[in-house]
Formats: structure tokens, C-alpha cells, sequence
């Protein structure tokens, strides 16, 4: 798909939220495109001052008064010939106002199964974020593959986050087979919002993505899952974060971490 229709997928989205009350609107990774080789990867990307895809969603943020947090590819500052798997926060101005680079990029050779070097088009980012104000909450950036390293989840959730963000483009079987347990366990074990906006559907012949869009809670519990399945349009979840009844998780299961014994993270 062209990003021109991947930006008109997203506008509708952002006027789905909108009329569902939302007060932000969260996007999953690479939503500008999905690129069948790396060189493609490469050859697409546009600085998000000049992306038709980020200042047209800067342009939807400002119309509307929503903030969207959305992920993008970037040029790589290190090297010209890769790029950044970028998530950004675009405020209810339309500002450009926080960006995250993935830490932790997707490499894998499974015989008889998918073989993803995501290291071959893209420039790995070297910093935790730390979490930052919004309307919903002080919200953490981490995407997709972090997901399975736990200790970044922890850091920011040390560094006072209330919702941890996993935008995704997860593979169909690793996706049935660890997608909810892993966004459950994060959930619990920093006890605060997962919100996991992610892709659903072939993107082209060698990549399709497992969908089910989910937000957690922070006792782990399920809020709200959208399918695994392309629809004609595209689906918007809702869920309310209750930031009185995740300090109250906090307060009654104190987590008190043994840093006298392994180092703080």
C-alpha cells in the first residue's frame, strides 16, 4: 500500500477517536509503509519535516485537538544508507514533541519459517526515553521486538511512566504464540497500562503482521483486543486509564526491587 493510503487509513482513525471520546490516539509501527526488501526500506524514507505522511497527521492532530503517538521510518543520522524505526508524539498542536528510536530490532532465521533481518535496513536507536507528560498519563515509547526484553519496561516505569507503549508489527506465528503473554506480563510486572496499537494483515508477498490491537491493565487483565483480521476499515480500540486505581495496585502489591543485590535498571 502507498503511504497516501496508509495516511487516509490513519485520518479516519484519528476522526474514529475523536468520535470515540478518545484523548490520544495511539498508531502502530512503520504506519507510513511496510517495504518488501530492504532497499525499499531505504530508498522510501523522507525526514519527518517533509514526510506528506507526518505533516499530514500533524495536520489532523492540530484540526482536532488529539494528540497521535505514530510509527515511522526516519533517515538513520549514522548512516545514509539505513533508517530509524522511529515512534513519535505529535501533540494536540500538531508538534512534533517526543521521538523514540527502537532499541531492539527484529533478526530471525526460523528453518521452514520467516527469515527477518531488520538489521539490514535499520540503524538501532542508543537511548531509553524517559516517560513524559500527556492528558492520559505519563506515557513510556518502547516498539514491537522490545517487547521481549523486560528491563526497559522497568526503567521506565522506575522513571515514573503510567502507560507503556509496544506499537507492532508482529509476525503471525510468534504473534498466537507469545503476543498476549508478553504485553500481559509487562503490564504486571511494572503494574502499569500497555497500550499495543498494532498491524493487521499482508502488507505485501513476504510480510503479513498478527493484529489483535490490545490495552492492559496494569493487574494484567485484558481492556480491550481488537481482531486479527483486515476489515474494510480500519479498527480503533478504547479503554479507560484510571490512574487512581493504578497507584492503588501499586500501594497494596509494593514491588521493591533487591538493588542491594543486582543492579537498578
Amino acid at each position: 500500500m502507498s503511504m497516501a493510503h496508509n495516511l487516509s487509513q490513519c485520518r479516519l482513525l484519528v476522526k474514529k477517536a475523536v468520535a470515540a471520546g478518545a484523548k490520544a490516539l495511539f498508531l502502530p509501527e512503520a504506519s507510513d509503509y511496510i517495504a518488501p526488501t530492504a532497499s525499499e526500506t531505504v530508498s522510501l524514507v523522507q525526514p519527518a519535516s517533509s514526510s506528506p505522511f507526518v505533516l499530514g497527521l500533524q495536520a489532523s492532530a492540530q484540526e482536532h485537538g488529539l494528540p497521535i503517538n505514530v510509527g515511522i521510518h526516519e533517515p538513520s543520522p549514522k548512516n545514509q544508507n539505513k533508517v530509524t524505526n522511529s515512534l513519535v508524539w505529535i501533540n494536540e498542536e500538531g508538534q512534533l514533541e517526543h521521538r523514540y528510536r527502537k532499541l531492539h530490532l527484529f533478526d530471525v532465521d526460523i528453518p521452514g519459517g520467516p527469515t527477518l533481518q531488520e538489521s539490514n535496513s535499520v540503524e538501532k536507536g542508543t537511548e531509553i526515553v524517559a516517560p513524559f507528560s500527556t492528558a492520559v498519563g505519563n506515557v513510556g515509547l518502547l516498539i514491537c521486538f522490545d517487547l521481549r526484553f523486560p528491563e526497559p519496561s522497568i526503567a521506565l516505569r522506575r522513571q515514573g511512566a503510567h502507560i507503556i507503549t509496544y506499537p507492532s508489527a508482529f509476525t503471525i506465528g510468534t504473534g498466537k504464540a507469545h503476543w498476549s503473554a508478553l504485553l500481559r506480563a509487562r503490564a504486571i510486572e511494572t503494574q502499569s497500562y500497555v497500550v499495543a496499537a498494532a498491524q493487521v494483515g499482508s502488507h505485501n508477498e513476504k510480510r503479513a503482521s498478527y493484529g489483535h490491537s490490545m490495552i492492559v491493565s496494569p493487574w494484567g487483565d485484558i481492556m480491550a483486543e481488537l481482531s486479527g483480521e483486515k476489515k474494510d476499515e480500519p479498527e480503533v480500540a478504547v479503554g479507560e486509564i484510571d490512574l487512581e486505581s493504578m497507584e492503588k495496585i501499586r500501594k497494596e502489591m509494593p514491588l521493591l526491587r533487591r538493588t542491594d543485590v543486582y543492579p537498578e535498571i
